[in-house]
């Protein structure tokens, strides 16, 4: 779950791409970076940090080019440091290259350990680098078809920017596991993870690029490719559930509403006698909306998340309990008091946040707390592009839902279900990833 972003052909590219990553910074807070293009060579600068911190007017300045691309992390293949922060760039024979990556390859460790056995020295220990080093020994005359033998090679999840000195191209996998969106700006073609992106800098939505398909963009304008057997959709149910922007549109759909869509089914799931609804900020919120319509219960905002906290190096005392959710949570107590209150979520993972949110709650002085999710019970981790823990530390891998209700002490536990879930995507259940629900992986990740 990175966020990419990348625009060919603009004065302002470099600018332009920073506001996009603001968009998107969302999508990761690892470490952010920008490559640029002034046609006779790259310049880059990446960072650990927030798109804020990482860059300066002064750094902007030395970004040259009508042409750039970016990126935000968050880790799933590789640790989180400086090395494999992207985009990544190297100069090789044909010259320089540049790629921002979006997913997660599930045989790149099979081909880095063959690439290494042959001779290939890596600078990263992130999954990304392997496209690069398949691009620089593939034979193909043009960077175009070597990218394309490179893509033949590798399976897994990937949303793609690559930028050389004349050429932007971008590229999504054959199963679409993650978004990547099509638009303009004026002339300029931009490319993006989530179209509120484009939203911020005034570029307009021309389409979704589709899965399976390459883009070669350079001065000649964008040709299409489609050089990959055909394989069946799988985009990841998860962007719905949490990881895009509410005000985002995706797989050709409005992601508020689908949002919204899994509250209300929720609710004919799994109704509670209570006196109100409280969202869990800041996911929560369109989910608890639909919620609330359904069940004709009142909204309220009886969490108030602080969004200023940036980071902390100072703990309190260890008698403070549950520091780390108190600072970002707070709930309001004058509402709660004798309550009976539900919240609802989008997920439970390890279930220990969870547990120090209801007990936070209970302590403001709610009567009864009724937990709802609006998604089923992560069984499974993902090897697409999520950071989701090994299977034994997801609590619902091993308990039931009865069990961990008592775990994190609520009066009342229930998740969405599967089949509820399939029907709020009206109509396209056979285009999503199911994976961390069901165990069943579209492709065989080797162990």
């Amino acid at each position: 779950m990175c966020g990419i972003f990348g625009i060919y052909d603009h004065a302002e590219a470099s600018n332009h791409v920073y506001l996009g990553l603001y968009a998107l910074q969302h999508r990761g807070q690892e470490s952010a970076g920008i490559v640029s293009s002034d046609e006779k060579q790259l310049h880059h600068y990446r960072q650990m940090g927030l798109v804020s911190e990482v860059f300066s007017k002064d750094i902007m300045k030395k970004l040259h080019g009508r042409s750039a691309i970016g990126h935000v992390r968050y880790s799933t293949t590789g640790s989180s440091d400086l090395k494999n922060a992207q985009p990544f760039l190297v100069n090789y024979a044909k010259g320089m290259i540049s790629i921002a990556h979006n997913g997660n390859l599930t045989n790149a460790f099979l081909i880095w350990s063959e690439l290494e056995s042959g001779g290939s020295i890596f600078q990263s220990n992130m999954d990304t680098e392997v496209i690069v080093h398949l691009i620089a020994r593939s034979k193909e005359k043009t960077f175009l078809d070597r990218t394309i033998h490179a893509l033949r090679q590798v399976e897994g999840a990937y949303s793609l920017l690559f930028l050389t000195e004349k050429e932007m191209v971008a590229a999504r996998d054959p199963m679409g596991f993650r978004p990547l969106i099509l638009g303009s700006l004026k002339d300029s073609p931009v490319v993006a993870s989530e179209t509120c992106a484009f939203d911020l800098i005034g570029a307009k939505l021309i389409r979704e690029i589709e899965p399976g398909e390459v883009l070669m963009i350079n001065h000649s304008g964008i040709k299409s490719f489609k050089p990959f057997p055909h394989r069946p959709l799988r985009q990841c149910i998860f962007e719905f559930i949490y990881f895009a922007r509410p005000d985002s549109f995706i797989f050709n759909h409005n992601v508020y509403e689908i949002r919204k869509s899994l509250g209300v089914q929720l609710a004919r799931e799994a109704p509670a006698e209570a006196d109100m609804v409280i969202p869990i900020p800041d996911s929560g919120f369109p989910s608890t909306l639909g919620y609330a319509h359904e069940s004709k219960l009142p909204f309220e905002l009886g969490m108030i998340r602080n969004h200023y906290i940036g980071r902390t190096f100072i703990e309190p005392e260890k008698r403070i309990r549950h520091f780390g959710v108190k600072i970002k949570l707070n709930p309001v107590k004058g509402l709660l008091k004798g309550k009976k209150i539900v919240i609802v979520d989008d997920s439970i993972v390890r279930a220990t946040t969870s547990r120090k949110i209801v007990r936070m709650f209970q302590h403001a002085g709610a009567r009864e707390v009724h937990t709802r999710i609006s998604s089923p019970p992560i069984t499974d981790p993902c090897y697409f592009g999520i950071d989701t823990p090994k299977k034994s530390e997801l609590i619902a891998s091993s308990h039931k839902v009865k069990e961990i209700q008592k775990f994190i002490h609520a009066t009342s536990l229930n998740y969405l279900s599967l089949e509820g879930l399939k029907k709020c995507v009206r109509g396209e259940e056979k285009n999503f990833c199911y994976a961390c629900f069901t165990g069943e992986y579209p492709y065989p990740y080797p162990k």
